[in-house]
């Protein structure tokens, strides 16, 4: 679901946000529309109203965790669990975190990564909500998810600030993840804002 079909349409913090991210073609390598959203961090009243928005939906939702899925899940994410009163918890890529970890691979367009967590960082029945800051295939918010279910915690939604305009049909949610849950999906993803890609061009992301 983006934010403006959940009643923020018009809403001039969306326009802000857009407004405040950039397109960097041709990096890392050629062919790729890099999303950066450094642009946004530059802006103090965007990057207020992106937390801002994430508040407002999240904060009667009776969560306890917020997952951030690194590097740039972390910019956003303790921002929003401090706000709501939920504990924030990093999900990091191999050998960033010390003692013991749980760990999921996820496939990428040319092989394959890894998130992790720390035993114990998450308790069964805690309501958790996944944070990063873009979603494109879906990959790495599926490992996300998987780590968050293997240690008994219900995942109440994922939230990203951009996703492109097709990604809900792009993904398919009831057979990543879990059946029957609501809007066919295995778990809804807020998003903010559309991310428009020229034709013939891939998509730069550090997760997605």
């Amino acid at each position: 679901m983006f934010a403006e079909e959940d009643g923020l349409r018009g809403d001039p913090r969306l326009q802000a946000i857009s407004e405040a991210l950039r397109i960097v073609p041709h990096f890392p390598k050629p062919g790729i529309m890099f999303q950066d959203i450094t642009t946004l961090l530059l802006d103090h009243k965007a990057f207020k109203g992106t937390v801002d928005i994430f508040v407002d939906r999240y904060r009667d939702m009776d969560i306890s965790v917020v997952a951030g899925v690194e590097a740039r899940g972390f910019l956003f994410g303790p921002s929003v669990a401090l706000a709501i009163g939920a504990k924030f918890v990093p999900l990091r890529k191999p050998k960033k975190l010390p003692g013991e970890v749980i760990s999921e691979d996820y496939e990428l367009e040319y092989g394959t990564d890894r998130l992790e967590m720390h035993v114990g960082a998450v308790h069964p029945g805690e309501r958790a909500l996944v944070i990063d800051d873009f979603v494109a295939t879906g990959g790495t918010l599926s490992a996300a998810i998987r780590l968050l279910k293997r240690v008994g915690a219900e995942v109440v939604e994922c939230a990203c600030v951009v996703g492109l305009p097709e990604v809900e049909q792009r993904f398919s949610w009831g057979s990543s993840f879990q059946q029957g849950q609501s809007n066919g999906w295995g778990f809804p993803i807020q998003h903010l804002g559309h991310c428009r890609i020229p034709n013939g061009t891939s998509l730069g992301q550090s997760s997605g």
